[in-house]
């Protein structure tokens, strides 16, 4: 019951709405979506790739949310709504995330292994964001909503728009470590691809 437990505490402790645990367990399709994971993760894990992918696929059905088996999901994370959204292969996501209806954790086509996201413990990535590649959201991190990530994001800060921005770190809008992080973003942006091309020229691509 550990894990029922802990994922019905969670759902209460941050969403007013819900009553009891009966009614979270019935009613929320995030958990559902949840516990059906844990059995395609595992069935993955064990070689049983077809029946891992069909059970997702029927979980999917049910509850408009699509997470492939091999992702890595920890316990005590929270699906709020849920409906369209996404986690691919690789991604990772840490205990205490927050994932919100119409999320991406998706790949951009042009990586090899990792090619999803890491969302770290308590992060928050708000409804109908698109994060997208092998990149970081560290601890605390905010996301915010229909935003588009294409590069790691550090913990606790918060980042909006299309591509994402750092608009406040710690919860202030402290303009001085806004810059500075900002110019940390866009040199290992910068690192990222010219090391994509450098590995597309190599191969012949």
């Amino acid at each position: 019951m550990g894990w029922w437990k802990e994922t019905i505490d969670i759902v209460k402790e941050n969403d007013p709405a819900a009553r009891t645990s009966l009614e979270v367990v019935l009613t929320y399709p995030g958990v559902k979506a949840l516990a059906a994971h844990r059995i395609s993760h595992f069935l993955w894990k064990h070689g049983f790739k077809l029946l891992a992918r069909m059970n997702s696929q029927f979980w999917r059905f049910w509850t408009q949310i699509e997470i492939h088996p091999g992702a890595q999901i920890e316990s005590g994370v929270f699906i709020d709504h849920g409906s369209g959204l996404v986690i691919g292969e690789t991604a990772i996501v840490e205990k205490g995330a927050m994932l919100y209806h119409g999320v991406t954790l998706g790949g951009t086509g042009k990586d090899t292994g990792k090619r999803h996201p890491t969302v770290r413990r308590g992060a928050l990535i708000s409804a109908h964001s698109q994060v997208i590649g092998p990149i970081e959201i560290g601890e605390k991190a905010k996301v915010g909503a229909g935003a588009v990530v294409v590069a790691d994001v550090p913990a606790d800060v918060t980042v909006v728009g299309i591509p994402a921005k750092i608009v406040r770190v710690h919860g202030q809008k402290d303009e001085p470590a806004i810059h500075e992080e900002e110019e940390k973003r866009e040199y290992y942006l910068d690192k990222l691809e010219q090391a994509r091309e450098a590995s597309h020229h190599s191969s012949g691509l």
